[in-house]
This record gives C-alpha cells, structure tokens and sequence, in this order.
C-alpha cells in the first residue's frame, strides 16, 4: 500500500526538488527499511523499468544511501540528514551560479583599472568560526583537508553532509586528529574519510579545494577561540602542504 502524505507535505517536498515517485519511494524506506530495487518498485507502485532511475535520482540528492550486494538495497537516510545534504546541495547550485557570475563580471570589474581583493578575515568565538566554516563545507566541491585537536557531535554533524556529498561523487577527504580524540567519533568519520592522528595538535585547520582554508588556534580547553579565514589562493596551498607535511607522520585508525 502506498504511503499517503498530506498535500503540505507533498507540497513541502515538492520545493525541495523532489518528485511524486521520488516521494513515494523514500516514504516507503522510511517506514519498511532496506529494501532491494524490486521489493521498493512493488511498496512504493513505481514501475520497474522507472525504479532505478528514482532511486538513483533520490541518492544523488542526498535522501537515501546504498549498501553493495547482489541484490544492492536502499535505505532512506534520517529527515534532519537529508534535509541538511539538500540544503547543502541548493546552496552549491547558487555557489555554481554565483561562480558563473563572478567569472564573466570580474574581468570586467578588473578593466576598469580595479584589481580583485582576496579576503583574510580573523574570527573569534566558537559560534563566529562555525559559522564560516559551515560556509566554507558548503561551497567544497571535490578535497577537503581537516586537522582538529578538538571535535564534538555538534562539529560531526556539521561535517556529514559535505562528507557525504564528497564520497558520492568520489571526492577526496583527509581527517587529522588528536590522539586524545573519542575513538567513537573517529570511527563514524571514517565510514566517510581516511583518518589519521597526531599526538600533537596544537591548532587545526580546514581546506577546501586547495583554494579556501580556514586556520584553528587552539585555547586552553581546546576548543577553537581564534581563527584566520582566507580565500587567497597563495595562503590556501601553503596550509595545505604543512597538512600534507603532518598527515605523512599522522597514525592511521586501525581499531575499526
């Protein structure tokens, strides 16, 4: 039997890019679970030669997740999660936009005898850093670098989405930590990334790209009090080769 929603959820779902077989389909993983391509065809009444299509378009959106297997299964991915990976993802769409945009302006701007500035921005207070580097993870388009000595669930699930993201299209994502770091929080990580860790971290970074980063510096509890954001080209490379510089030496997760 399929699921009925109500029309201002269908609405809702509508506006957030979704189609009626796609709302279909990832009701009825919401409620059953995982289920093969053939048993969500006949759950959710979408026909078969149309199914994979479906779930291929719900998966790129962020709404469900795949596990490997002959039959592969779909699983529907929590609503906060989902919600979040799709704002992540219209937000990236009017990055691509904005980055069209500046392309074309730019060169007119700098023929008018006016040069392009690059931005270096301090930031101070946890809410202040987490808030640029949520901006800087949503415009993360294929590599992201990461070094923290510190790390909670509300930084997790900051990064999730753009984890997931990153490792649907096949992206490269490296993840530093301290020693001291909860193994737990390691592990979920690196269900998403290659992590790593330092016995010393005395302050953090994140880079994105090779063209943005963002650099931590630590305080006495160890949670980040000051920051230098940077979208100059130059800055980002040289953070990144003193990541590369510390990952060689960085001990892999084993215990997994």
């Amino acid at each position: 039997m399929v699921i009925s929603v109500s029309d201002r959820l269908r609405k809702a779902l509508h506006s957030l890019g979704l189609t009626d077989y796609e709302i279909r389909v990832y009701l009825t993983l919401l409620e059953r679970g995982s289920m093969t391509a053939n048993q969500v065809s006949e759950a959710a009444d979408v026909p078969y030669s149309k199914i994979y299509e479906v779930l291929e378009g719900l998966e790129k959106k962020g709404w469900i997740g795949s596990e490997g297997g002959r039959p592969a299964k779909f699983y529907s991915r929590s609503p906060i999660t989902a919600l979040e990976v799709n704002r992540m993802r219209i937000e990236r769409k009017l990055k691509t936009y904005e980055n069209i945009v500046a392309s074309e302006l730019i060169p007119l701007y700098e023929s008018g005898g006016l040069r392009e500035r690059h931005d270096i921005w301090i930031l101070r207070g946890k809410l202040n850093i987490l808030s640029k580097l949520k901006d800087l993870l949503a415009s993360c388009d294929l590599e992201l670098q990461i070094a923290t000595p510190w790390i909670d669930k509300q930084l997790v699930d900051m990064l999730l989405p753009t984890l997931t993201i990153l490792k649907t299209k096949g992206g490269t994502i490296q993840i530093m930590l301290s020693s001291s770091c909860s193994r737990s929080i390691a592990r979920k990580l690196s269900d998403y990334a290659e992590v790593r860790f330092r016995n010393q971290l005395f302050g953090g970074g994140v880079i994105a790209d090779s063209k943005e980063a963002i650099i931590l510096l630590r305080s006495e509890n160890g949670e980040p009090a000051l920051a230098i954001w940077s979208d100059h080209i130059g800055l980002a490379r040289i953070a990144k080769v003193y990541f590369e510089y510390l990952w060689k030496d960085a001990e892999p997760l084993k215990d997994r």
